[in-house]
């Protein structure tokens, strides 16, 4: 769960801020755009090949 608390004399959107910036780095926003759709699993597949495809090209690159 995350948890953010507001701190004194600390404006609401900067508040949100900060608990936006969390959930992005806990990778709870991605899960949710992830869930939100369903995936084939050829179409699973099929991306993380070219993730990988990708990946290894750019370290031969180097």
């Amino acid at each position: 769960m995350i948890r953010v608390e507001s701190r004194q004399g600390e404006p609401l959107e900067k508040t949100i801020r900060r608990f936006k910036k969390r959930c992005e780095k806990e990778g709870l926003t991605k899960d949710v755009k992830k869930a939100m759709y369903y995936d084939k699993p050829s179409e699973r597949k099929r991306r993380e090949l070219r993730k990988l495809q990708k990946r290894l090209a750019q370290e031969a690159g180097q």
